[in-house]
């Protein structure tokens, strides 16, 4: 449940939306569908950009007339009033009033502490901060400060939460006014005040001061591990004694808070309409949030800063669409799952992987591109070969053996399109002791209809020795059981085929 409505609400009910969860919102503005409707759109057009799997299926939007209705039936509910302590308090009178017993309870609040929301209510462990950043959907940091009346369950419960949504929750130690992060945005903005109050810059120089320089070092590793960079090899401890005695200089007015008059809002309000006033809110949140993803996904390919949550939370949607419910990663259970695999299918295909076309899968021609049909099969591929206890989570894949694709043939076979929901069959073709030869048909799930087929061998290879060798004992009998599993089954049209080949 959303309770308040605007910039942040929108933003939560998004980002909890587009990962399945059912989402109540309440809002006394009557414009609030409206407006949280176009923050959706927004997160519906860039968020499943930063995914390279397919996400869940959108959850179910409704809008309700009072807090105690929008509640009911919560299992997490977020807070974001206007940051007024009284109306934070009677906003929590009503939930905890109405919400049942397991229900935990977070606050967008920036500045307050969770000391102060929780005076008054039954149980203060189930309220606690959880302060996000804007966009909601997009920024994965969520500051959880749970306060002196934490309980650990309670906390773990919620860290557990905001990480299924591909957040990442920044436990605060200690509360304090204004958490962490505002705290230096704060220092930021009052010298930002300063120096256009004494003009010597305008809104868009700072910006630019920003953006063009240091926002960039920040975006991906932060304060001090950029300033451990700038100490050079001699690290922190010699940046510290370089340029630590500026501090003591009186370069900046953090101390001191320029009068923000009428005079001083005015010019803030001039210079940034001349800086921004060409674009509407909505299409600067577009642009913005384009950037963010184009970041993002740089940082991805390198597993740092926000693309290492990305990643984590890449295998979290994997699991959860390619793997029953319960299914563990170890060796024994993906076999044991494998082989009641074949059993309840009678022969059958394996079906393997699923999921729903991405916007970044597209073509010039708005198809899902031929690289990404590949894709799809090789993803296949690791999972049967995790199921085969060789896959390199699995406890065989620390033997030095793996699988090495020596052929592939794909033929296309039909157009798939945003969004649209996919799943491949895997049908083991032949095997000896050293070779595999299978073939994934892909299909869209929807009309099973046939997308494309990918027939491939397989080398088993002995990955120290950089040579060809033997199946292991159990992985032969795992093939083995799956060629004759398989044996039966029509051999899909085009198996066999050399590319080019005129079609009878």
């Amino acid at each position: 449940a959303i309770v308040g409505g605007g910039v942040i609400g929108g933003g939560w009910a998004a980002r909890f939306l587009l990962h399945g969860w059912d989402v109540r919102v309440f809002d006394p503005d009557p414009d609030a569908p409206r407006k949280i409707s176009e923050v959706v759109a927004n997160a519906q057009r860039s968020l499943p950009l930063l995914a390279d799997v397919s996400m869940p299926t959108v959850g179910n939007l409704v809008f309700s007339d009072s807090i105690e209705d929008a509640v009911a039936e919560a299992d997490w509910v977020q807070e974001s009033v206007p940051e007024r302590l009284e109306i934070k308090h009677r906003t929590f009178e009503a939930i905890f009033a109405a919400a049942p017993q397991h229900t935990l309870i977070g606050s967008s609040t920036s500045g307050f502490k969770p000391s102060e929301l929780q005076q008054g209510v039954k149980d203060p462990s189930r309220l606690m901060v959880a302060h996000p950043f804007n966009p909601v959907y997009l920024l994965p940091l969520v500051e959880l400060v749970p306060g002196d009346a934490a309980v650990d369950e309670r906390t773990s419960q919620a860290r557990a939460l905001l990480r299924s949504i591909g957040m990442k929750p920044l436990l605060v130690r200690k509360e304090i006014d204004a958490h962490l992060a505002d705290r230096f945005l704060e220092a930021v903005w009052r010298e930002g005040l300063w120096l256009i109050k004494d003009e010597i810059a305008t809104t868009e120089e700072i910006d630019d001061a920003i953006r063009f320089g240091f926002g960039l070092r920040w975006a991906q590793m932060g304060l001090f591990e950029t300033y451990r960079i700038a100490g050079g090899e001699a690290g922190m401890a010699h940046f510290i004694a370089q340029f630590g005695p500026c501090l003591e200089w009186p370069w900046t007015k953090l101390m001191d808070v320029p009068e923000l008059d009428q005079a001083l809002i005015d010019k803030i309000a001039q210079q940034s309409d001349a800086q921004s006033g060409q674009y509407s809110i909505r299409e600067l949140e577009r642009i913005r949030d384009d950037n963010l993803v184009g970041i993002m996904q740089a940082l991805k390919q390198n597993n740092f800063g926000a693309g290492e949550v990305l990643n984590q939370h890449d295998r979290q949607l994997a699991r959860l669409i390619n793997h029953p419910a319960g299914l563990d990663d170890d060796t024994e259970s993906l076999q044991s799952h494998l082989q009641q695999t074949l059993d309840e299918g009678n022969g059958r295909p394996l079906f393997l992987h699923r999921g729903r076309v991405l916007p970044s899968w597209l073509d010039y021609n708005q198809h899902m591109t031929e690289a990404r049909y590949f894709a799809v099969c090789s993803e296949a591929n690791a999972i049967l070969f995790e199921q085969l206890g060789l896959g390199k989570s699995n406890t065989l894949g620390g033997t030095g053996h793996s699988f090495y694709a020596v052929e592939t043939h794909m033929q296309h076979q039909s157009e798939l399109n945003v969004g649209e929901a996919w799943h491949t069959a895997t049908q083991v073709l032949s095997s000896d002791d050293k070779r595999l030869r299978l073939v994934h048909c892909l299909y869209a799930t929807e009309d099973e209809r046939l997308a494309a087929t990918c027939e491939q061998l397989f080398l088993h290879i002995d990955t120290r020795q950089k040579a060809a060798c033997t199946f292991s004992d159990l992985a032969a009998q795992l093939i083995a059981l799956l060629t004759r599993a398989h044996a039966g089954l029509p051999i899909p049209d085009g198996v066999g085929r050399h590319v080019g080949q005129e079609r009878n």
